[in-house]
């Protein structure tokens, strides 16, 4: 088929717009699901996706120990809107995490080959993953120096490259900007995170401009304040905070957040919120704000607003030291015991 008939088959929408490992797993879910008419097993698999989903975030946090128990029950129970992300909106954000968080546990075990392999793949199914980049550059800089790294990020290009090649070779332009659009206008009635804008402000290229600047500048910030003073060698909670920083850093300065959006870092906040400074009282109250915030719909100029004040703090928070209580590890005791 041509590029055009690909595109337009796969999204009733309009043009594809992701990139093709996307294509590949919603294609095996489409003949799975009778060729997308049993939208009932379709859910059936997104609840096993996340259940597995689930399984995966509590091990990571386990074998990490980077927070408090009682941060699980606020995974299980508080977000309606990440419940319907996966049961009811089928949207491909949850399996691009799933495959991102598959890749941050081998990174913790200091897998890289497969962690590598992983990530770009779950980079395929959403660009949105991109924004663990920078800290996966860091660690992996520090952890095996540059030429290994080199060789890792030449097996995260040639995966990207294999994955593509149907669409390369049919139209190679086509499919980069499409796929991989860094300048892709958002509409504002969508708008999660900045209601409280004109809407020409919104769609302003100098507004996009000033964010992509505050974005590199919170990046190098970080990096000059926290990430080149840790220990070395990186330890498996350095490793999941740097990851965690460096996506919470992208979505605060992101153009545009919609809701299923919010599955890009939700279950990473309170392992970040938990590793600064800021006294447990106002960390409960800023995970409630930003869980009242995603759950209001349509957004408002008042949720915008305590959103984004959220965003800033913990910015802020991220630069400054870190806890420096004599006991920095949570244990979380499941089936067995942690020191076993």
């Amino acid at each position: 088929k041509q590029w055009y008939q690909r595109r337009v088959a796969i999204t009733a929408g309009g043009p594809l717009v992701y990139p093709a490992g996307f294509v590949y797993v919603f294609t095996g879910l489409y003949y799975i699901t009778n060729q997308g008419a049993n939208i009932k097993l379709a859910q059936y698999l997104f609840g096993v996706l996340y259940l597995v989903f689930y399984g995966l975030i509590v091990l990571i946090l386990k074998k990490t120990e980077a927070v408090p128990p009682f941060a699980l029950l606020f995974f299980t129970f508080a977000s309606y809107r990440v419940h319907s992300i996966f049961a009811l909106r089928l949207f491909n954000d949850p399996v691009a995490m799933l495959f991102l968080y598959l890749a941050i546990y081998f990174f913790i075990q200091k897998k890289w080959f497969i962690g590598c392999a992983i990530f770009s793949f779950a980079v395929s199914i959403k660009m949105n993953i991109m924004l663990f980049s920078p800290g996966l550059l860091f660690i992996l800089m520090v952890e095996e120096g540059f030429i290994q790294t080199c060789i890792y990020i030449s097996l995260c290009g040639t995966i990207q490259l294999l994955l593509g090649l149907p669409f390369l070779l049919e139209n190679p332009y086509g499919y980069i900007k499409m796929s991989f659009d860094l300048g892709r206008q958002f509409f504002f009635k969508w708008t999660v995170n900045y209601r409280f804008l004109p809407e020409n402000v919104f769609l302003s290229r100098y507004f996009h401009i000033c964010l992509l600047a505050v974005h590199i500048g919170l990046l190098i910030a970080v990096f000059m304040l926290r990430w080149r003073k840790l220990t070395k060698p990186l330890d498996a909670k350095s490793i999941l905070l740097i990851l965690f920083s460096s996506n919470f850093i992208g979505i605060a300065c992101a153009r545009s957040l919609h809701y299923q959006f919010y599955i890009w870092y939700y279950h990473t906040l309170p392992a970040l919120f938990f590793s600064t400074k800021l006294p447990v009282p106002l960390v409960m109250l800023m995970l409630g704000c930003i869980e009242l915030c995603w759950n209001t719909y349509p957004s408002t100029v008042l949720s915008s607003s305590v959103l984004q004040i959220c965003h800033l703090i913990g910015a802020v928070a991220l630069l400054l030291p870190p806890r420096t209580e004599k006991r920095k590890k949570y244990r979380l005791r499941l089936c067995v015991d942690t020191t076993a």
